[in-house]
């Protein structure tokens, strides 16, 4: 007797080229082609600005890439291990509440909290205001107040916001460790969280860790306005203060090998992510209930982190606000936001329908070429904003080149490009750095299916494309808008790339603020920043929907 599965697998669409086959490789290449692009220019002359960089400032930029990394894992590590522990070991009063809100800081763009602490620690700021008032000080000689722009400062606010990251994988790890692990610890009489609770958590820590420090290298904003020469700046300074983009990929270069062990550390680390319960029912380690005392305790060391890395700098921007100083120009800020809006609207759609083209085309038309195509092309969330930038810029000057050659020499025509000068360039950027998180979530959505949706929409006589036209929309719905979601938000965020990118004239809500704040006018742009906060809530309630429903954990907001 033949069965329904091997029938069906008979009817299964061949391995023959077809249009979306096409489409797939055509997205690949273009998504590849700028990391081509930038390695190749990297190997450009430089006119032996490399070597004097080499002599002068580039081991500085390195030398202070690598503190501020351990810097900011520090600190990072005490407040998302820390309170990772505490909500998932114990109950206590808030718990249900802090496990959500200690999210939130993960909603503050780096650049924007180094604005706000400037702002509030700074010398003619109102804390050392009140101290000098208190002590009767008149002038900075008479005490001494920790610099807030300083590599120290840098690392502080920076992990006030990234912690989140280790927060979430580890809040994780806790929770899936199975109880019959603390009873075979108890039964050796051993204090199973000081022996083993931490070991079994570290690869999900070390991968949190792992991206907490991938953001580092790619932060822009906040190393610039603490003046921290980092590599990333220095690719900035190099290209526009000494107009050598050979140069500045060179340095690129150097960043990317920062990348590459980052994310061998992260991969590595998720491999290890499992271990065996062989009890025939597995259930995760009841909360704790703490004392009085124990309780107070809990609730203010989860509060730290929500208060520090959101409570002050959404607290700056609302006084701001309510002081009435925070729109001087309506009209500007109108045109910023709607082109971020719009910039990031067109970002998400063009991911989201990418990612579930290529998701799909990968997944059910079983291409090897085009499965290992895909996987690369959507590494570029990996590269900082800066690096990738570069290789945009080469590439579609390439492509530019071209089209207007075959202009030329078909039609006749001369024009000036379709890429260069225009906001399709910025496009383009997005799409490259962010397509990881479309086809990441459409990847998932697509595994979690039934290996046999397709084949049941065969059998009733729909084709490959019909099937993808019509079904896999309304089965991937919610990856498809998940998808949408994060991309939309980190665009509205992305800085570096968009200073770098973007057309003449044109401002993003991320390059306003970036504007005023760099000319000490922060309180103007406390709208648009604290906009850009609003937005980052979204995907924070979606993560901790997520969280909710892996673990199912009862205590889980």
């Amino acid at each position: 007797m033949v069965s329904a599965s091997s029938f069906v697998g008979k009817i299964r669409p061949s391995d023959r080229v077809s249009i979306w086959s096409v489409v797939t490789l055509l997205a690949g290449l273009l998504l590849i082609g700028p990391f081509i692009a930038l390695f190749v220019t990297a190997t450009g002359n430089s006119g032996g600005l490399w070597s004097h960089l080499m002599q002068t400032v580039f081991p500085r930029y390195v030398g202070n890439t690598l503190a501020l990394m351990a810097g900011v894992a520090i600190i990072s590590l005490g407040f998302g291990v820390t309170s990772a522990w505490i909500v998932a070991r114990f109950q206590f009063p808030g718990d249900r509440l802090l496990e959500w809100m200690l999210l939130l800081p993960a909603t503050v763009p780096a650049y924007i909290i180094a604005y706000t602490y400037t702002d509030l620690l700074e010398y003619a700021g109102p804390v050392q205001g009140i101290l000098r008032d208190a002590f009767g000080w008149r002038s900075a000689q008479d005490y001494w107040f920790p610099e807030i722009r300083s590599i120290g400062g840098a690392m502080l606010v920076m992990a006030s916001v990234l912690y989140p990251y280790i927060y979430l994988l580890a809040r994780t790890a806790f929770r899936l460790t199975p109880a019959s692990y603390f009873e075979v610890a108890r039964l050796h009489n051993r204090n199973f969280t000081l022996t083993a609770d931490l070991a079994l958590a570290r690869p999900a820590i070390v991968a949190g860790l792992a991206l907490v420090l991938m953001e580092v290298i790619s932060d822009f904003g906040t190393v610039d306005y603490f003046a921290v020469e980092t590599l990333t700046l220095g690719i900035f300074n190099v290209w526009l203060g000494m107009n050598s983009l050979t140069a500045a990929a060179q340095i690129a270069g150097i960043a990317f090998i920062f990348i590459i062990g980052l994310l061998y550390i992260e991969r590595t680390a998720r491999s290890r992510q499992r271990f065996t319960d062989t009890t025939q029912r597995s259930r995760a380690l009841e909360p704790a209930k703490t004392t009085r005392v124990g309780g107070i305790f809990c609730t203010v060391a989860c509060l730290a982190p929500i208060i520090l890395g959101f409570g002050i700098p959404v607290g700056v921007l609302l006084n701001f606000i309510f002081q009435g100083l925070a729109v001087s120009d309506l009209d500007a800020l109108s045109r910023s936001a709607i082109n971020s809006v719009l910039v990031s609207l067109v970002a998400a759609i063009c991911v989201v329908v990418l990612a579930t083209v290529t998701a799909l085309t990968v997944s059910y038309k079983k291409h090897p070429f085009l499965k290992i195509l895909t996987t690369v092309s959507a590494t570029g969330y990996a590269f900082p904003g800066t690096v990738l930038a570069i290789g945009v810029v080469s590439f579609s000057g390439a492509l530019d080149g071209l089209f207007m050659a075959a202009a030329q020499d078909v039609f006749g025509l001369s024009f000036d490009g379709l890429l260069i000068g225009g906001v399709a360039l910025l496009i383009l950027a997005y799409v490259t750095r962010f397509q990881a998180i479309g086809y990441g979530a459409l990847t998932s959505g697509v595994d979690r299916l039934s290996p046999n949706i397709m084949n049941a929409s065969f059998v009733l006589g729909r084709g490959f494309s019909s099937t993808m036209l019509t079904l896999a929309p309304r089965l991937l719905h919610s990856s498809m808008m998940a998808a949408g979601l994060l991309v939309f938000v980190d665009v509205m965020k992305e800085l570096p790339m968009t200073l770098l990118l973007r057309p003449f004239n044109f401002d993003t809500l991320s390059t306003y603020v970036y504007q005023f704040a760099k000319d000490e006018l922060l309180e103007e742009a406390a709208l648009a920043a604290l906009a850009i906060v609003a937005v980052g809530l979204g995907p924070v309630i979606l993560m901790n929907a997520s969280q909710k429903q892996r673990t199912g954990n009862p205590n889980t907001a």
